[in-house]
């Protein structure tokens, strides 16, 4: 295929026949970051991923990307909606995936920037998303878009007598 052509890539909207196709690139997005140490499970989820990419098809939240017709790509998005007022309206990118195959060719890029303009049509004034600390690939892809760091998650395992360290 021929990503020169930008034409040839298809950033658009989806509808819920498509949700079982969606659900599966979610599980391969999930299954792919459990190698920098994320606790999502990938099949386990696939109902309520399920779920919620139907409520974002229905809302307008989900963007795809085609080539030839197959999905080869995602983002998923929405105003935040937290119990505090706050000083922003903050749009939160919940996932984005393109499928090894077709990544480094700007789908990743034209999705992200897409959800980015839709967001700020709704009233985002900022933009934020989660990454895992390990995923060196995706942090520097989101920096390169100008994201920057804007809050450190830090986490610790509990040992006790079902979890030890021999255990990881």
């Amino acid at each position: 295929m021929d990503y020169t052509d930008e034409s040839a890539i298809q950033i658009g909207r989806t509808n819920t026949a498509e949700i079982d196709a969606l659900a599966d690139l979610w599980v391969s997005l999930a299954a792919d970051q459990r190698s920098y140490q994320s606790h999502l499970r990938s099949d386990e989820n696939r109902g309520r991923i399920r779920e919620a990419m139907a409520r974002h098809v229905v809302t307008d939240g989900i963007r795809v990307a085609r080539v030839s017709d197959e999905i080869v790509g995602f983002v998923m998005y929405s105003l935040e909606r937290g119990d505090f007022e706050q000083d922003e309206t903050r749009g939160v990118i919940r996932n984005l995936y393109v499928k090894p195959a077709h990544r480094s060719r700007g789908i990743g890029s034209r999705l992200l920037k897409s959800a980015e303009a839709e967001l700020a049509g709704a009233g985002a004034t900022h933009i934020c998303l989660e990454a895992m600390a390990r995923n060196e690939r995706a942090r520097k892809f989101y920096e390169r878009h100008g994201y920057t760091v804007h809050r450190v998650e830090l986490e610790k395992a509990i040992e006790n007598d079902t979890h030890s360290k021999e255990d990881r």
